[in-house]
């Protein structure tokens, strides 16, 4: 009933997302698809040594910087020598960062000087480093904007699609796919500003083989080709296809600039074979670099991580998952078991914990909890189930609520990518860019000190950061242990040599459990304990209580809705 999987280094990294759009920006006019001038932009410049510090106290060891890269966008930059991109396939006045228009460059938004756009990233890139933070940013393999081209690309590089025989369909030595005699229709002719002429159509980056893809398709997006033939399911990977080698120079322009890692966009769409010859191209010349991949198929974990060679994957459909049907009120705590048990136990170190990304759904939002203190017994033990590394969104610590329609981005409780934007509740902890909270309510401010709290917890706990895992579930279910729901509370053991937690978790969002956690014989003896003799508890994390107990007697707790206990134990 547990698994006893040790990884020898840290590996509980505490991961803050940017989304360096939107985080610096202190104008908040907030017109619904509103431009960059009327909306505000916040720029790498924004992201100070203030705001750096604040990070690096919180407990982060890396930030992922989202939306670096160049990408396609309704904003005229063509004075500053960058070619404008259709409006007809650009979703949003700002553009999705998804849809990546130059491998080699920077988002222009982001600068304050748009010549000295790379300087400035580079000066944001030192300064991160010199706060002792590490820095991920995106890798997007799958697909690229409509309108690619490389303008920036260092010289002696091929781009994209300029060697491509666009007569036929597939080939290896293609960066693209191709629909031969067939012109690409965007899907809303209204937006049409003559500028794209697509001939021969690109196969849409989902993989939508038309050259009239829907309005609810990636139709602002063009599919790479890895050396899959995706009109007959044939692959072709010897000789190496063209586009690996196009994706390596990318990959080693980024590593060689100083980034310590890549979050890979829509991993799992591009075949293992392609990470495990790149990863390992990189990693000769980084060892240290990290991987993590964007992934929503259990069947793919264990190859993409033995096999491709990635450090981390989404825990999305699993944990994720899971855990947000509890945190609605109409999930079981059974699940938390299944995922250990058949999806990912044997490696968890390597499966990245999460309740808020860019693509989900705000905790606060009415789309989600509701209440971002519903997060408490989630994000717990999120963080503290596995040893592997834990992710928060920015303003996630605050209980931003992304209510309302922000333009290309509808009313549906997630922060826009696509939109010019500002964060009224964000402002608070902004501070006119001091970053110091000053602002914040008091609601906002216990809610932030939570999640410190919960980080330093972390940081401090060799159990959580290298510990053993052991579920409890097996011995305190179906009526073994009086007053205990197994569909409410989830309790386990992590420990080490060093130090023994006992965690216990009530996701019920009314009921307080009073009950006691019955600790098996094999569990003593796993943690190096004779069974029966006396115990004491103490919370090192949200409370002070101290219990004193024998092993064969459990452990006796009361737990109101939505707490979490982590009890040391100690002979």
């Amino acid at each position: 009933m547990h698994i006893t999987s040790v990884v020898p280094v840290m590996d509980k990294l505490i991961i803050y997302q940017i989304f360096t759009r939107l985080f610096g920006n202190q104008i908040t006019t907030n017109r619904q698809n509103g431009s960059r001038d009327e909306n505000g932009v916040g720029k790498f410049n924004d992201i100070n040594n203030a705001a750096l510090q604040a990070i690096r106290q919180f407990g982060a060891s890396h930030i992922w910087f989202t939306g670096i890269i160049e990408h396609a966008t309704q904003t005229d930059y063509s004075a500053n020598g960058i070619r404008p991109d259709d409006p007809a396939v650009v979703k949003g006045r700002a553009g999705s960062p998804y849809a990546v228009k130059d491998y080699y460059d920077v988002d222009p938004d982001l600068a304050v000087n748009v010549s000295d756009r790379m300087a400035e990233f580079d000066a944001l890139l030192q300064r991160t480093h010199a706060q002792g933070l590490k820095v991920i940013i995106d890798f997007v393999p799958n697909h690229v904007a409509r309108q690619y081209q490389s303008d920036a690309k260092p010289s002696g590089v091929a781009d994209l699609g300029q060697n491509d025989d666009t007569t036929v369909e597939f080939s290896p030595n293609n960066n693209f796919y191709y629909l031969p005699g067939q012109t690409f229709v965007a899907p809303d002719n209204t937006l049409q500003s003559g500028t794209l002429h697509e001939f021969p159509a690109k196969v849409t980056g989902s993989g939508s083989i038309t050259a009239t893809p829907d309005i609810n398709d990636w139709y602002e997006t063009v599919k790479l080709n890895y050396g899959i033939n995706i009109f007959d399911g044939s692959h072709h990977f010897d000789p190496t296809p063209a586009t690996w080698y196009r994706m390596l120079d990318i990959l080693l322009f980024w590593a060689d600039k100083g980034v310590d890692g890549f979050r890979c966009d829509m991993a799992h769409l591009i075949p293992v074979e392609f990470w495990q010859w790149a990863i390992s191209r990189v990693k000769q010349r980084y060892p240290r670099h990290i991987f993590i991949a964007e992934i929503y198929d259990p069947g793919l974990y264990r190859s993409f991580i033995f096999e491709g060679g990635f450090d981390y994957l989404y825990d999305k459909v699993g944990l994720y998952d899971s855990v947000r049907r509890l945190m609605e009120g109409h999930g079981s705590c059974y699940d938390l078991t299944r995922v250990w048990q058949q999806e990912s136990g044997d490696f968890a170190q390597h499966m990245l914990r999460f309740l808020e990304t860019h693509d989900e759904q705000r905790i606060a939002s009415r789309f989600f909890a509701n209440d971002p203190w519903a997060a408490v017994p989630a994000m717990t033990l999120a963080a503290t189930m596995h040893t592997g590394p834990v992710l928060l969104y920015f303003g996630q610590e605050i209980g931003v609520r992304a209510e309302g329609s922000e333009g290309f981005s509808g009313d549906d409780g997630r922060t826009t990518i696509f939109d010019y934007w500002g964060l009224t509740e964000w402002q608070g902890w902004l501070n006119k860019g001091w970053c110091d909270g000053a602002d914040l309510t008091d609601d906002q401010r216990n809610l932030r000190a939570f999640y410190q709290q919960l980080n330093y917890l972390i940081i401090g706990s060799d159990a959580i950061q290298n510990g053993y895992f052991y579920d409890l579930q097996y011995a305190n279910d179906n009526g073994q242990s009086v007053g205990y729901d197994a569909h409410q509370l989830y309790s386990y053991l992590r420990y080490t040599d060093r130090q023994k937690l006992l965690i216990v978790c009530n996701f019920s969002q009314q009921t307080t459990y009073d009950t006691t956690i019955n600790i098996p014989p094999s569990a003593f003896d796993a943690m190096g304990f004779n069974y029966s003799q006396s115990f004491q508890l103490n919370d090192i994390f949200l409370t002070n209580a101290q219990i004193d107990t024998a092993g064969q007697a459990g452990v006796p707790l009361l737990l109101p809705p939505r707490s979490v206990r982590v009890l040391e134990i100690k002979s």
